[in-house]
């Protein structure tokens, strides 16, 4: 039984969770206040849920999905997640975050902030452009006609096709953006970050968007 950990536990991780669930997976849940705020969750959650502190969490995911807000992802555990595949759903809000330099003059994306964290981790993109309700309400099956697809980006093929599959599990078709360095292709305020669209929408969407000037 593969084991997923959750290093956060907000809306979208909910979401991911109960997903997985769905789909045979145990979930590893964890928060930055501490496991027994979580007793609610682990209750929803069911048999197939239990929580843990974030460096336990870490520990215990086979993979582990990063879903906290940007400003957080310097207390993300570094040594439980060397060689782990890590999924990042983190968007850059300035408002929420404060003024990161290097994702406001384009040095970097939100994703490779966090694979600078997580140094000897496989970092993928996702999740980040979906509400979290409809992670549950607009997954279809594979071959479904119009099936949702989401953007994937990482530096580590062989870590995306894993992702890739999971998503498939999960109910998506998936648009393989690349490296890290091409994410901001599905950062807030593109085309394609929000709408339900096809992988060859979201493919097209994804390709034609132009990157925003750095701030001055």
């Amino acid at each position: 039984m593969t084991t997923i950990g959750f290093i956060g536990s907000g809306n979208i991780g909910t979401s991911v969770a109960k997903a997985a669930i769905a789909e045979g997976y145990d979930v590893v849940m964890s928060n930055s206040r501490g496991p027994e705020t979580l007793a609610e969750l682990i209750g929803e959650l069911g048999e197939h849920a239990r929580a843990a502190t974030p460096a336990e969490a870490a520990a215990a995911g086979d993979f582990v999905v990063v879903t906290i807000p940007m400003k957080a992802i310097g207390d993300v555990p570094v040594e439980p997640l060397v060689d782990k595949l890590v999924i990042d759903t983190n968007n850059y809000y300035p408002e929420r975050d404060g003024q990161i330099e290097a994702l406001d003059q384009q040095q970097n994306t939100s994703a490779g902030l966090l694979q600078e964290h997580l140094p000897s981790s496989h970092v993928v993109k996702a999740f980040n452009h979906i509400q979290a309700p409809q992670i549950l309400s607009t997954a279809t099956p594979s071959g479904t006609p119009g099936r949702r697809a989401l953007a994937i980006a990482s530096d580590d093929p062989a870590s995306s096709t894993l992702v890739a599959s999971f998503l498939d599990r999960l109910g998506f078709d998936t648009v393989d953006l690349g490296p890290l360095s091409e994410s901001w292709r599905i950062q807030p305020g593109t085309v394609g970050y929000g709408p339900e669209l096809t992988q060859a929408e979201l493919a097209a969407a994804t390709a034609a968007e132009q990157r925003p000037a750095p701030l001055r």
